[in-house]
């Protein structure tokens, strides 16, 4: 929500960074503060100066501005004077993952993706390798499924459909992803 945004502003995001530069650490780049929403407030759980997925993957469709001037803005220190743009909208990701991740999961798993996909959808390849020509899982977190649409709701239902178009064997979604989102949303 808009308040919650702006707690997180006032108490997180700028003592946060204005603790950086009174110690002389001042940051250019991308620094990503991974919260948890708690009854006592938002509270910061971890820090990381680097595009983590699936964060990245929902949040870079949606930037109209080229990432390349907008980086080269932060290093020149003129992003003040750069209007970055992002397009109307919602996106979703969906992650697919191997059968046991976070735990234990088989490795070697043949994937079968689509010939193609719908134009509003991409797909985020993390924890697969092709071994022998064949692409195959490797890892947890084996895909991410992102689609953009008008609204959160079109885009979670575009991004779930899309899911359906990926085979593999022990293939895991949750399918909560959103969902509090959207409530809140529509509340």
């Amino acid at each position: 929500t808009k308040e919650i945004a702006d707690e997180c502003m006032e108490k997180i995001f700028i003592p946060t960074i204005e603790a950086m530069n009174k110690e002389g650490r001042t940051f250019k780049g991308c620094l990503y503060f991974g919260l948890m929403l708690t009854p006592k407030g938002p509270k910061v759980i971890e820090y990381n100066c680097r595009f983590g997925d699936p964060e990245t993957q929902v949040v870079l469709p949606l930037l109209k501005t080229d990432l390349l001037t907008v980086m080269q803005a932060v290093e020149n220190e003129t992003l003040g004077q750069l209007k970055v743009e992002w397009h109307d909208g919602a996106a979703a990701c969906v992650i697919l993952a191997s059968g046991g991740y976070p735990g234990s999961y088989a490795k070697g798993k043949v994937m079968t993706l689509p010939e193609t996909t719908p134009a509003n959808v991409t797909i985020y390849h993390a924890g697969d390798k092709l071994q022998d020509g064949v692409l195959v899982t490797s890892g947890g977190r084996v895909l991410g499924v992102t689609a953009m649409a008008p609204t959160l709701a079109e885009a979670l239902k575009d991004a779930y459909a899309a899911t359906e178009l990926v085979e593999f064997e022990g293939k895991y979604k949750r399918n909560d992803i959103g969902q509090r989102a959207l409530a809140i949303m529509e509340g």
